[in-house]
């Protein structure tokens, strides 16, 4: 045993209480005191709380430098936050399309569409935990306008496919509350169209790759994708009020006689700008489908007519220019005549003879043709090559077709019918721009679908001489006051044009039956500013005509009402006390020496 005993020992001095020697000298640590204990609880736990505010520093300095790397590799990548302004993070994918005076005819926003995924449950699964029938019950409970037997069929196909696009948000929301995974909601950039069907064959469309289709989405697709200049509105010619009336009175026009189709267009004859330009039937460009692509063809640009006797005042002022038709009083035989094995005669007897004024005002093939051999086919074959006739249109529209045109030199007869409006064949757009050099002083220039600043309309090239225009101008006027473009005159707006009734050309020979109606027109005739060209295609005889199949019953009159509809959005206000002088031609026409005399009585 230990020789000493632990309650006999003395602490030495300098030892601290608690402590007591053990066994040979071994120092053994006493239990310490209650204070002693408080102490130590007081540092562990203080210890504890430095040790978590550590931990939750160190995790925010850990955020913080993957924060900082990011910048770093979004600044070395050249994409730092301040390259990417906030307000260029908002501009749409695609640029805005507008009229002439800013009004919009296209944009794009977010929208959602109603896509079918039929592996949306994975493959091999069924596509819907529903009965097909079901769900497309409830589909067109949300949308009316959808066939449901339809909707039913591609929702069995098992092919994924587009049930709808532009969905609203509530419409979603109920979607999503029919509770199939596999009708999928995904957001889109849709292209708006807030006109709908309005200028549709202008504007075209934007295809789901995003790319513009048909019309000037088409041409202007590079411009309107330019990030650069997506703040800029890409602005077109058209005056969307005018476009809105010409639509409305084609459209009209069209129900009146039952016809087939229509076409129109009003053009600045200054600038070849296009104002308004409508092919009825149309379509809505923002509902693409199988239904309506028939619709898309343009009759403006794209499709070529016989238009028939419009082409009269060309040759006239074709002739007048060559020096051949110099005396407006002198007559021609007005009998029908034999030629190559064919009789040139006009649709009824219009007398033994006539002058130019009655000629153009009776629509006689046969002093036309009069006029064309004394002029020569060659010249009338230069005349219509000047203004345009024997190639696409001129415009920035994609689709345009080619003329029907008899290449190499003309024989007699071929000129003798080109000179009345057949044989030849082009679009009305072809017409409108011919009209326009006829009446604006003689020069030709190509219609434009882009809105001009002044002094930007192109120089163009002569035709016609300015005294000839001049001439015309007088002429086309005797025709809506005395002749068959009576029913085009609108009072105060000055309006001369000429009507054009042309057989559609068929399966052996010409359809009698089927015809293509038109009025070329400017206003107003004292200094021109605008051609109107409205045109049907198999027009019938109805009331409204007084069953009567020719322009003069059925194309004029839509010139009639539409351009007191027109002209004064355009700046042209009706004034009774303005007019062409035509005094040197009254005497030379019989009506109007009637209508004189009836007048003063």
């Amino acid at each position: 045993m230990n020789a000493y005993s632990a309650s006999a020992f003395t602490a030495p001095a300098g030892f601290a209480p608690g402590f007591a020697p053990g066994p040979l000298g071994e120092v053994r640590i006493a239990p310490p005191v209650k204070r002693v204990q408080l102490v130590t609880v007081r540092q562990v736990a203080l210890l504890t709380a430095k040790q978590r505010v550590l931990w939750v520093a160190l995790g925010f300095l850990f955020v913080a430098a993957l924060a900082l790397l990011r910048v770093g590799i979004v600044g070395l990548g050249g994409r730092a936050l301040a390259a990417t302004p906030f307000d260029e993070a908002l501009l749409p994918p695609r640029g805005e399309i507008v009229d002439r005076n800013g009004a919009p005819l296209a944009r794009a926003f977010p929208a959602y569409s109603l896509w079918f995924n039929p592996d949306a449950l994975g493959e091999g699964e069924p596509a819907l935990i529903k009965p097909a029938s079901q769900v497309a019950r409830e589909l067109k409970a949300i949308f009316p306008d959808l066939d449901a037997r339809k909707l039913a069929a591609q929702l069995t196909a098992g092919k994924g496919v587009y049930l709808r696009k532009r969905v609203l948000p509530e419409e979603a929301n109920k979607v999503l509350r029919i509770g199939e995974l596999a009708l999928e909601m995904p957001e889109e950039i849709d292209r708006h169209y807030p006109q709908g069907p309005m200028g549709a064959h202008i504007l075209g469309y934007v295809g789901a790759d995003g790319h513009g289709r048909i019309g000037m989405e088409q041409v202007l697709d590079e411009r309107l994708r330019d990030r650069g200049q997506l703040t800029k509105p890409a602005e077109l010619s058209v005056d969307l009020r005018v476009q809105g009336a010409l639509e409305d009175e084609l459209a009209r026009g069209m129900r009146l006689v039952n016809a087939v189709g229509a076409a129109g267009i009003i053009l600045d004859v200054d600038t070849g700008e296009v104002l308004a330009l409508a092919s009825l039937p149309s379509f809505d460009p923002n509902r693409i489908s199988d239904a309506n692509v028939g619709y898309m063809f343009n009759r403006v640009t794209n499709q070529v007519y016989e238009l028939g006797s419009t082409f009269k005042p060309l040759t006239v002022a074709a002739g007048i220019d060559a020096g051949t038709i110099r005396d407006m009083g002198r007559r021609y035989n007005a009998n029908p005549f034999p030629i190559g094995g064919f009789t040139i005669k006009d649709s009824h007897p219009l007398g033994a003879s006539l002058n130019t004024p009655e000629m153009l005002i009776h629509s006689s093939n046969v002093v036309t043709a009069h006029m064309v051999r004394e002029m020569g086919a060659d010249r009338l074959r230069k005349v219509m090559a000047d203004l345009g006739m024997n190639e696409r249109p001129h415009i920035e529209l994609p689709a345009k077709g080619f003329p029907l045109w008899a290449k190499g030199e003309w024989p007699l007869l071929r000129g003798m019918t080109v000179g009345y409006g057949h044989g030849i064949a082009v679009t009305p757009l072809h017409l409108a721009s011919a009209y326009a050099a006829m009446v604006n002083g003689g020069i030709w220039r190509p219609a434009t679908m882009h809105k001009l600043a002044p002094g930007e309309a192109p120089r163009g090239r002569r035709v016609f001489k300015a005294s000839t225009s001049a001439r015309m101008r007088q002429l086309l006027r005797t025709i809506t006051l005395y002749g068959t473009g009576r029913n085009a005159d609108a009072p105060g707006y000055r309006v001369g044009g000429k009507t054009g009734s042309a057989e559609k050309p068929g399966a052996g020979g010409y359809r009698k039956t089927s015809l293509v109606s038109t009025f070329a027109a400017a206003f107003p005739m004292d200094r021109p500013r605008y051609v109107v060209i409205a045109m049907l295609d198999e027009p019938k005889g109805t009331l409204a005509s007084s069953y009567q199949r020719t322009a003069a019953w059925n194309a004029a009159p839509i010139v009639g009402r539409l351009v007191p509809r027109v002209g004064p959005m355009l700046g042209v206000l009706p004034d009774d006390n303005r007019d062409v002088d035509i005094s040197d031609l009254v005497a030379l026409i019989p009506a109007a020496q009637k209508k004189t005399a009836a007048g003063a009585e």
